[in-house]
């Protein structure tokens, strides 16, 4: 009886230290077992001030964690809790939950960032890509169209079909990869807002919104201004108005634009020219931010129906014409809206 009580503290600690090391084995295969995506490359976007446990859950049903409960507490433990980055990911292959929490806590630095500013067009996106050192380039010498059908859209006109963001790629990447991702991450938002929409928009579809959302990026740069802009032309629109808006004349110039707008660029008649002819413009002429889109589709309350820059970057907007005229004076502007 004796020698078997003696040996019950001996048999404890050899189960503790059992327990101990295969928990160490288990914690050790968690952190270096590759988990392989349901498909590759799966895109994911880690928003602005998102948790570390909301992007653990958020990974789980992409199939990429296997244990988010073990992924939050390897971030803990290893001080990475509050340093997740936002931005848009890729991951490639398989990777282990170390390798993508450093993935996602260092922004992903063994990556190349590719920038889409709001306001640019398609061509400027084209360029920016062409230039890229660090990207394979797949898409030089195609035409808009054979790229669209090799991201699988249908669209006719590539213009605003792509979201602006910070991409970032791993070096030698196709840029046809960043476009794809841009234009997934474009139809997301444009759908998610579109559910959100004010009810009595004159739009008949989320194209007619992205274009609206186009313009008011390139009118503005001032994001509480984006509702105040969206009204004028969204009252506009309802009431049978010309939008009257110089981007578009601008964008349907294309290169014989040289930076000044003149009268006989406004009385020129073109698809693209809101003062000669009603309606929105046949495409977008730019990629609007996701503020130009909730705009477009939230727009300010009330019955603006100009707006004149007053020269600080900001604008004065009216609801009348005489209104209008007497801010025209006083900030010396043209007055055409």
């Amino acid at each position: 009886m004796r020698t078997a009580i003696s040996n019950a503290p001996r048999r404890a600690a050899i189960l503790l230290a059992l327990a101990i090391a295969i928990a160490c084995g288990g914690l050790a295969y968690y952190l270096t077992a590759a988990v392989a995506p349901p498909q590759t490359p799966l895109q994911f976007d880690v928003r602005k001030g998102s948790t570390l446990t909301a992007v653990s859950r958020q990974l789980a049903d992409a199939g990429v964690l296997n244990h988010p409960a073990l992924f939050v507490l390897l971030g803990r433990a290893l001080n990475k809790a509050a340093s997740v980055k936002a931005g848009n990911y890729e991951i490639e292959a398989p990777i282990t939950p170390l390798q993508l929490l450093r993935k996602i806590t260092e922004g992903d630095y063994t990556q190349v960032a590719v920038v889409f500013p709001e306001g640019w067009t398609f061509r400027q996106m084209r360029r920016a890509l062409d230039e890229h050192p660090a990207l394979r380039h797949d898409t030089t010498g195609l035409a808009d169209g054979e790229i669209l059908a090799r991201l699988g859209s249908s669209e006719a006109s590539a213009e605003g079909w792509f979201f602006p963001d910070t991409y970032y790629v791993s070096s030698g990447g196709s840029d046809l990869a960043v476009l794809r991702r841009a234009h997934r991450l474009m139809r997301r938002h444009l759908a998610e807002q579109w559910e959100r929409r004010a009810s009595t928009l004159p739009l008949a579809s989320s194209y007619e919104a992205l274009i609206v959302a186009s313009i008011i990026e390139k009118e503005t740069g001032w994001a509480e201004e984006r509702p105040l802009i969206a009204a004028v032309f969204v009252n506009r629109l309802r009431a049978g108005m010309k939008l009257q808006s110089d981007p578009t004349v601008i964008y349907g110039l294309g290169d014989d634009f040289d930076g000044n707008l003149r009268k006989r660029d406004l009385i020129a008649d073109s698809e693209y020219n809101t003062y000669t002819r009603s309606g929105l413009p046949p495409t977008p002429i730019a990629m609007p931010g996701l503020g130009a889109i909730r705009a477009a589709l939230n727009p300010a309350p009330g019955d603006v129906l100009y707006f004149v820059a007053r020269g600080d970057g900001t604008s004065h907007f009216s609801r009348t014409l005489a209104e209008h005229e007497r801010a025209v004076t006083k900030y010396q502007r043209s007055g055409r809206r």
